[in-house]
């Protein structure tokens, strides 16, 4: 596809732009993601929600507050070695679960991002993005804790803060599945 080809200006531009399904026509904007271009670590969520889609950023409001402090926790910070994206690039209206035709006509921006990130590990974070990068329909709690790839990309499967924000006594599986991930990178890194 023409997506295929495309530099991170021609790329944002079509994310922008894009009328390749219903969701542009609900949508204040695009939200392509936001961070530093060579990231070694790139987190994915699901969907931009009424926050993200009004400032045409992810992960803004209480779930990118929790977001911040995962990543402080294991010494990181947006915009510096990470890059943050979602798999959809609109929002659902009323954030609804994304549409299987959705994802599927939104997901090649995404992994166009990952070819020109190159990221050295993705944290999937939440159901959708786990299982949109893996091609599984796998539950997410079956998907924690060990170490997939995506394309010899190393990927860790983690939940989404919009859920730990509802269910906080799982904070603690997510800072193992943080573990993991610093663990995973520290051997990359040797």
């Amino acid at each position: 596809s023409l997506i295929d080809g495309m530099d991170w200006d021609a790329l944002d531009a079509a994310i922008m732009s894009c009328a390749r399904c219903e969701l542009a026509k609900s949508r204040t904007q695009g939200v392509p993601g936001v961070g530093d271009r060579q990231a070694d670590w790139l987190f994915v969520g699901e969907a931009p929600g009424a926050n993200e889609d009004r400032l045409g950023e992810p992960f803004v409001g209480d779930a990118g507050k929790l977001l911040d402090a995962i990543l402080a926790a294991i010494g990181l910070r947006r915009g510096e070695n990470v890059f943050i994206a979602n798999v959809l690039k609109s929002r659902p209206p009323g954030n609804r679960d994304p549409k299987p035709e959705e994802v599927a006509t939104c997901l090649p921006y995404l992994v166009r991002q990952i070819e020109l990130i190159r990221p050295k590990l993705i944290v999937a974070m939440g159901r959708f993005a786990a299982q949109s990068l893996l091609s599984t329909d796998m539950p997410l709690g079956k998907m924690r804790g060990r170490l997939h790839s995506y394309h010899g990309v190393p990927l860790v499967v983690t939940y989404h803060p919009a859920y730990l924000l509802r269910n906080p006594l799982d904070k603690a599986k997510v800072w193992e599945d943080m573990v993991l991930a610093t663990d995973t990178m520290h051997e990359l890194n040797r």
